[in-house]
């Protein structure tokens, strides 16, 4: 199912694969990310140049391992801590328990645009640009065609198990 708020008129929004703090996320524009924590303020931008595929409207991309010249940009939200991992190490007989705590410290990253290597990026065209969205059959109806067609793959199957 397509999202028209994201992708209007039916266009698939332009996506990539991008790796950072050991991890892959699959991010598109508008997207938020919880990644470790980056050596940026909060406002700043930053730029993703780990890009592993492109994809969207045109052929997708794959790197060997990156893309080369693909690029995502991002913003940084805020910092915080993760949730609280606790730690307790236990030896049986020894009178041996140690007991730790530890929150991972996270970024929070607003995806701005995806950049693939021919230039063009992923920015939403204005709403004057936008092609209009397409007729939609109702709930409930089908084209006569379409059922038709239908029918006659039936048949044909029908005639296909007979005569085998």
């Amino acid at each position: 199912m397509i999202n028209y708020d994201v992708a209007p008129a039916g266009a698939f929004a332009m996506f990539a694969i991008v790796a950072t703090s050991g991890k892959q996320f699959k991010v598109s524009e508008g997207d938020r990310i919880l990644v470790d924590r980056v050596p940026a303020n909060v406002g700043e931008t930053v730029r993703l140049d780990s890009v592993l595929m492109v994809g969207g409207d045109t052929k997708p991309m794959i790197g060997t391992p990156f893309v080369a010249g693909a690029a995502v940009e991002a913003t940084v939200v805020a910092h915080r801590s993760g949730d609280k991992i606790i730690v307790f190490k236990f030896e049986a007989r020894k009178r041996h328990r140690r007991k730790t705590g530890h929150r991972q410290q996270l970024s929070e990253l607003r995806i701005g645009a995806v950049q693939a290597p021919d230039g063009t990026s992923a920015s939403r065209p204005a709403a004057g640009e936008r092609p209009a969205p397409a007729a939609r059959p109702r709930a409930g109806e089908r084209s006569v065609a379409g059922a038709r067609r239908g029918r006659r793959k039936v048949a044909a199957d029908a005639q296909t198990t007979t005569q085998e």
